[in-house]
């Protein structure tokens, strides 16, 4: 279907075939930094934050997991994919919505750019539209995203 960039450091190898995106499923009117996402996934038995880019409302980006180093964030296709959350998903009701400021816009675009010029084959999609995932996340089409970068 697609091919990913082969990625290769000191012997280790793995093809990014996608890109993730995901919401942090956070209220609106609430705030989850870092730190509450590392706790989260941590009880969840993660060895830290699932995802390799977190996307705070303020635009703030932050890496969490190198990007040749498996992430734990959409089972069965971790080992192929790169995953970026942003904070929110939710409106202040706990409904799924497209909360995401414009700044954390302008951050996930510029990131997806970056990602871009390093995989340019990797597809961008949505947690939801995986095969299996019966969520919302991330709350927003990547219809657009898709078709700006491929």
């Amino acid at each position: 279907m697609y091919e990913g960039l082969i990625v290769r450091i000191s012997g280790f190898m793995r093809k990014i075939h996608l890109i993730v995106i995901h919401c942090s499923a956070t209220r609106a009117d609430k705030e989850l930094t870092a730190f509450d996402l590392d706790t989260m996934h941590r009880r969840r038995g993660f060895n830290g934050i699932g995802y390799h880019f977190y996307i705070r409302k303020n635009g703030a980006v932050t890496q969490h997991r190198k990007l040749l180093e498996v992430g734990a964030h959409a089972r069965g296709f971790n080992r192929c994919s790169i995953g970026i959350c942003h904070e929110g998903g939710l409106d202040e009701y706990g409904n799924p919505a497209d909360t995401r400021t414009p700044i954390q816009k302008a951050a996930l675009l510029e990131l997806l750019y970056k990602l871009y010029k390093l995989f340019p084959q990797a597809l961008i999609v949505g947690h939801g539209e995986l095969p299996g995932v019966k969520k919302d996340c991330p709350c927003f089409s990547c219809d657009g995203y898709r078709y700006r970068f491929h």
